[in-house]
């Protein structure tokens, strides 16, 4: 397996995490059913989002639990915004150069996006997210996860 961007900044870096396999043309249709393929723990496997603001000013990626929804409006309350919106599947691919279910911060790192991070992580040790393409996840801590992406963490799900 070749390493993606994402491994090879947290091989630069330094920072311990593992990697988990799926195929990435098995289709799965929940959270949960993304968890089981990793064997993970559905409460530890985030999504990133691609969120925008009214203005166009910088992008966002939110990274929020797998099994739940953003909620915009408190996500906009949180960081001082009047209104975000999700970028399209087509959007957030653009503006990434990732596809839809590859997405990750840790891929993106000085591309101009602000990364946030919902508040529900601090209840974890280690967090599940994207390496960077489909099929491939990383597991790694959540402080090395913050410090890396430089992410607010922020209120972005209602409870």
């Amino acid at each position: 397996m070749e390493k993606t961007n994402a491994m090879r900044l947290l091989d630069a870096r330094r920072i311990p995490y593992r990697v988990k396999v799926y195929d990435p043309a098995r289709e799965f249709h929940s959270a949960e059913e993304a968890a089981q393929l990793i064997g993970a723990p559905v409460e530890s496997v985030y999504k990133t989002l691609v969120v925008l603001r009214e203005d166009k000013s910088k992008p966002m990626l939110v990274m929020i639990p797998a099994h739940r929804q953003v909620d915009l409006k408190l996500l906009a309350k949180e960081i001082g915004e009047k209104r975000l919106r999700m970028a399209t599947q087509r959007e957030a691919e653009q503006l990434t150069g990732l596809q839809v279910g590859g997405i990750s911060a840790l891929a993106l790192l000085n591309r101009g996006f602000e990364a946030c991070l919902d508040a529900s992580v601090q209840a974890l040790e280690a967090i599940h997210v994207s390496a960077g393409v489909r099929g491939i996840d990383l597991e790694l801590g959540v402080k090395d996860l913050i410090a890396v992406t430089k992410a607010k963490v922020v209120r972005a799900v209602s409870d």
